[in-house]
Formats: C-alpha cells, structure tokens, sequence
C-alpha cells in the first residue's frame, strides 16, 4: 500500500509500532464494555496501513475502518479473516459487488445507499452486512432526518440487510466543554430509539474521553493512535509514534546582511550557519511554517529561515557548534521533544494534516513491531 522504499532518501521516518500498539491499549483500557476498533483510512495516517493494522491485530483489535473501498480492498489481505473491513464511504453506486467478493462491510450514509444494499442482498437471496449512519449534526455523511424518517418508518427499508451498528459521528469532540457534543449525543439516542435495536458506534479517538455515556458498543478512534492529542489543550497522553530525520545536504556561512531562500524573506542579523536540510513541502513539510518552523538537533531547538522550498529547508544551526553539523546529519523534523501537534500549531493546521501529509520520498523504518 505504500510507496517502495527509496535508495538513497533525504530523509527517514521511523514508525513505532509498540508505541502505536501502546495508544491502542491505552484507549482500549478506557471502555468498561465497548469495543475498540482502529480507523486506518489515508493509509493508516500516513503511516502505512499494510503494516500498522495487522500489528494492532496482534494486540487485540478486530475492527478496522478505511474511507474508500479501494483502502479496503488493498487492506483485506494484510488481516486474519475474523477481522472486519468496514468502509466509511459506504457502498458507492456500481461498487457493491466488491463488498461481498472481498468480504467488507459497508456504512450506508444514505438513502440510495441502502437501497442498493438492500437490492443486491434480494438479488443473491442472502443476509448483507452493514453499519448505518445517522447525521447527528456534522451534516457531512450519515442518514438526513428526513431519510432517517423514511427508514425509520418502513421497517422493509432494510430487509435483507444484517445491521451490525448504528453510528454516528461527533463535530467538536476534542472540545469538552462544547454543547454540540451533548446535542449529537441525544440526537443520536433519539435515532436509536426509532431504528431496529442493534449495536450502537459514536465516539471517535476525542470522543472517548468525553466518557461513558458516548462509548455505548464501538469506539472508532483514529488519529489518538498515532500519537495525536485527543483534547484540546490538556496535556496528550498518547505515546508519540513517528520520528522523521531529515538529511543535511550543504552547510554554508552567511554574513550579516545576507538574503536567504525563496523572496528574500529572512536576512541574517549576524554571522550566521546555514544548513540546507532535504525535507520540503512535497515531502509534507508545509510552506506555512516558513520563518515559524524549527527542527531539533540533540533537543536543541533550531529555526527554519526563509520560505520552505519544494525540496529543501533552510535552518539556521548557529547554536551548535561547527563542527557539529556536516553534511550527512540528521535533524529532527518530528521527535519525542517535537510533536506532530507542535508543528501543527506552528504551521496554522492540525496534527492530521501533519501525518496525512508525510512524502513517499522517505525511508520508512519501522520498529517494535
């Protein structure tokens, strides 16, 4: 699933597997009752789903969630057969067949969904398995209330159909003092108590630490797994996963004075080192963290200086001492002491840009697994 490994990389990414596997855990331990599942959609974050799924297959997770049925399709192989592939997307129109070939579950986000599942389960005269979708409030995917009032009203909207969950998904979830959070949650019971009973699937990585009341059978977290904060300015208990070293590919000495990079943008104030690191924004690292951004050298911090290039950025390695750096090192792009979540709040995004972002162009390493 992932791109081949390069021969001779800018830069390498390391991917702990038993910090991942620990974040599963950790999470897991959490639920009196429900069950945890892993969302490996965008191939697992970036991350390299062929290989992060079967490890967290290992410690104990049977579902597994992806966006497209091409994600499932590809993943299938990598798991034991009691695993379950359920595709977020749901059954898209011509892509049915796929689901019953390979073994995957789809979520019906719509009408027209359900009713193509619904056709093909009276075609093959069998029972299809299936999580429906109610929108809470997000209004992205998920039943409509006037959707919902149909299925709810006719029970033979889902003949033939094996109702695994009844899910839902929250907006604000990261935010704990948010109102939505409680609105979707009795919206959701409100939808429960309409539809056929069956299991129940709402919180995502941030919404398990809401509590008890939004866990109810499945908890589908995502980016909490891969080390990303799950709330909103309260200290992040996960493990960090990545670490992602860039390669120095020059180092020069710039007097005072001197212009650097793309537009000029920084000027040196003093006699200053400059290290050309092989790690830009095709690589994932963005053009916004230009004059904002740092990497890390033995936990010291250094700053980016000047636009980041397509291949390159430019960091200023005064602090260290000459003979320090040289062509060949690495610096820390990401690392333990430089969270994804850090460089997120430096570049104006997300930590799920952040990891969703990461090149092919990267030796990947993967450790612990």
């Amino acid at each position: 699933m992932s791109a081949r490994q390069p021969l001779h990389p800018g830069a390498i990414l390391t991917i702990d597997l038993a910090a991942l596997c620990d974040n599963w855990r950790m999470l897991n331990a959490r639920l009196a009752r429900a069950a945890c599942a892993a969302v490996v959609k965008a191939d697992a974050y970036g991350l390299g789903a062929a290989r992060v799924a079967p490890a967290l297959y290992e410690v104990g997770c049977r579902h597994f969630f992806v966006a497209h049925v091409d994600e499932a399709i590809a993943l299938r192989p990598a798991l034991h057969p009691d695993a379950i592939v359920y595709v977020l997307h749901g059954a898209t129109p011509g892509a049915e067949p796929e689901f019953v070939v390979h073994d995957l579950v789809p979520v019906l986000n719509s009408l027209p969904q359900v009713v193509a599942w619904r056709d093909l389960a009276t075609t093959l005269d069998r029972r299809l398995p299936a999580i429906l979708q109610v929108d809470t409030g997000m209004a992205r995917l998920g039943l409509c209330p006037q959707e919902l009032d149909v299925v709810a009203g006719d029970r033979a909207q889902l003949h033939g159909i094996d109702l695994r969950f009844v899910m839902s998904h929250l907006a604000s979830a990261e935010d704990k003092a948010n109102r939505a959070n409680h609105a979707q949650l009795e919206r959701f019971r409100a939808a429960l108590a309409r539809l056929p009973a069956t299991r129940a699937s709402l919180a995502n990585s941030s919404g398990i630490f809401l509590g008890a009341d939004y866990h109810f059978d499945l908890v589908r977290p995502g980016a909490a797994l891969y080390g990303v904060a799950p709330v909103a300015g309260a200290q992040n208990p996960m493990r960090a996963v990545i670490r992602l070293q860039g390669k120095v590919v020059q180092t020069r000495i710039v007097e005072a004075g001197t212009p650097v990079g793309y537009g000029h943008t920084w000027t040196a104030e003093r006699r200053s080192r400059i290290a050309t690191v092989a790690v830009g924004y095709a690589d994932g690292y963005l053009r916004s963290l230009s004059n904002r951004g740092q990497l890390h050298f033995g936990g010291v911090p250094l700053p980016v200086v000047g636009n980041v290039s397509m291949d390159t950025v430019l960091v200023d390695v005064t602090a260290l001492g000459e003979s320090t750096i040289h062509e060949g090192s690495l610096l820390d792009v990401t690392a333990p002491s430089l969270g994804v979540d850090d460089i997120a709040a430096r570049a104006g995004t997300i930590g799920y840009e952040i990891l969703t972002g990461l090149g092919n162009r990267y030796a990947r390493s993967y450790v612990g697994g």
